[in-house]
């Protein structure tokens, strides 16, 4: 005995509930207080790490008891977090805005791994949902940091709220963003160099060609500042006896000078570019020459040169900036190759530019005041480093361009294969070839049209863009058409000729121009004799 049931739902689909503006899309979880739950776990963890090297510190150091500096213990270990986020904080006598770039690693990769856990836990499926990863963190982190620059104020030390939550934004936007972003294209199975193709083609090869002129900048200045720093390695020596840390100071002064390396790299650039920096007013450290005035004790600053003339080894830096723009210039031009040559020094300039304007960022973060009095002033001049930059490095990638495209077009030229000349036909022994002024030209049909061989500017089209490819196949299965349509039309007109053959008719009719299949067609130019040329008239 059965009972009739219901019917199973057949090719129906689920309900999708469309995802809401704080829900995460594919997933859910909400994006932005997941976000939050983010930001407050990559603050925390780096309030964390300052606060045990702050005990540390204190620990090595002559001190009082516990309770009664805890409160300034705690003030100071904040204020070191928001140093390590590149905030200034003015002081009675001015501001300290030199800090080191270093110790932007520290937030950096912590809102890395935060990032990529949101990109887990809400599971981002698109990749125009990123931006939504980074908000959800950078927003909530920006107003911790805001928070922290209100706590960390005393009467001594009033740091920039505004930079706080300025900075804190940009960097858990960048960090947070890309590691949601590279959780994402692991998921995916997406490898990075897939990811830029999606950007276009002229796009992609700037951004090539900055990075790659801007690295080579850097590390020249790199190279510089060690060899500098060897050269007068028994002044840092001898300064760093001077200054007795002990065993605990001598490895946080060690980490000091790590997080400082970024901001002498970036002054060893500015020196190879040649408008150089400053280390006080009324100081000056370029290859036209030095002047300094009294320094304070750290063995960083040993590398400075002396007094008077630039030295002579260091002059070989002010060739950097020309390598850096020629290899830029080159990867530009590589990454998509201009069909007019005209334009390939043109996107090189271009990439020497936006070189120079990521110089001047880099030497506007580098730089600071440091204090009062004589160190108001301290690292180089952006604008000036951001336009030598963008001259010299343009100039060099602008020809470095033009040459690297004329190669390529060059190798391009030669590697097509030749065009392929048509056989002279056979002409009768009656048609007059070369003898006197005559020229025979034998005419040919559409059908017996040999197709043009591509220019080089198509050839070179067609090998840099897909699209392209995909246009000019198209456009060869199209003429494939058209001569199957012209065969087929030919086949029948010799069915019917050889029908008209058949029915007793000598050829074809009058009133029909038609040619037979065995008839050529030949063009005839004369050219005047000299005696047979009229003379001017006046």
């Amino acid at each position: 005995m059965s009972t009739p049931g219901s019917p199973p739902d057949r090719g129906r689909a689920p309900e999708r509930t469309r995802p809401t503006s704080d829900t995460a899309p594919g997933g859910s979880r909400p994006i932005y207080a997941t976000g939050g739950i983010a930001a407050a776990t990559a603050a925390g963890s780096g309030l964390a790490l300052i606060v045990t090297l702050t005990i540390i510190g204190w620990v090595a150091a002559p001190h009082d008891t516990f309770g009664e500096e805890i409160v300034d213990l705690l003030q100071g270990a904040v204020l070191a977090w928001l140093v390590g986020h590149h905030v200034s904080f003015a002081i009675p006598d001015g501001q300290i805005g030199l800090l080191p770039l270093g110790l932007l690693l520290i937030p950096g990769l912590l809102l890395y791994r935060s990032g990529r856990w949101l990109a887990r836990a809400c599971e981002i499926a698109r990749l125009r949902h990123v931006y939504r990863a980074a908000l959800a963190i950078a927003g909530p982190y920006a107003a911790i940091a805001g928070t922290l620059a209100l706590v960390a104020r005393t009467d001594a030390i009033e740091p920039s709220m505004p930079r706080a939550l300025v900075m804190g934004f940009v960097i858990a936007f960048l960090a947070g963003g890309l590691g949601a972003l590279r959780q994402l294209m692991r998921d995916k199975g997406v490898p990075v160099r897939d990811l830029l193709a999606l950007m276009p083609a002229r796009s992609r090869s700037l951004l090539v060609g900055m990075l790659a002129s801007t690295s080579g900048l850097l590390l020249g200045g790199l190279l510089l500042f060690v060899v500098a720093l060897a050269v007068s390695l028994p002044e840092a020596v001898e300064t760093t006896r001077l200054l007795s840390p002990g065993v605990v100071g001598g490895v946080l002064l060690v980490v000091i000078q790590l997080a400082y390396l970024p901001n002498a790299v970036v002054f060893a650039v500015c020196y190879a570019l040649g408008p150089g920096f400053a280390v006080g007013e009324l100081t000056v450290v370029a290859p036209t020459g030095v002047s300094l005035g009294q320094l304070p004790l750290f063995p960083m600053l040993a590398a400075l040169p002396d007094n008077g003339a630039a030295p002579a080894l260091s002059l070989v830096s002010l060739a950097l900036p020309f390598v850096a723009g020629g290899v830029g210039g080159v990867l530009t031009q590589r990454s998509a190759p201009d069909v007019v040559r005209e334009a390939a020094p043109l996107w090189g300039f271009v990439c020497g530019v936006t070189t120079g304007l990521l110089c001047a960022a880099l030497a506007e973060l580098a730089g600071g005041s440091l204090g009062a009095q004589r160190l108001t002033e301290v690292g180089p001049s952006a604008w000036q480093v951001g336009l030598v930059a963008a001259l010299e490095v343009g100039v060099a990638a602008a020809i470095a361009a033009w040459v690297a495209n004329w190669w390529y077009s060059r190798r391009l030229r030669l590697s097509a294969p030749e065009p392929e000349r048509p056989a002279a036909p056979d002409l009768p022994p009656d048609v007059p070839v070369g003898e006197g002024l005559a020229t025979v030209t034998p005419l040919r049909t559409r059908e017996d049209e040999v197709p043009a061989e591509p220019t080089l500017a198509e050839r070179h089209v067609e090998a840099s863009s897909a699209r392209e490819r995909a246009r000019a196949e198209r456009a060869a299965a199209r003429a494939a058409r058209a001569e199957a349509r012209r065969e087929r039309r030919a086949a029948r007109r010799e069915a019917r000729r050889e029908a008209g053959r058949g029915a007793g008719r000598a050829g074809p009719l009058w009133w029909r121009r038609r040619r037979d299949a065995e008839e050529e067609m030949y063009g005839i130019t004369y050219e005047a004799a000299p005696d047979e040329v009229e003379a001017p008239k006046n």
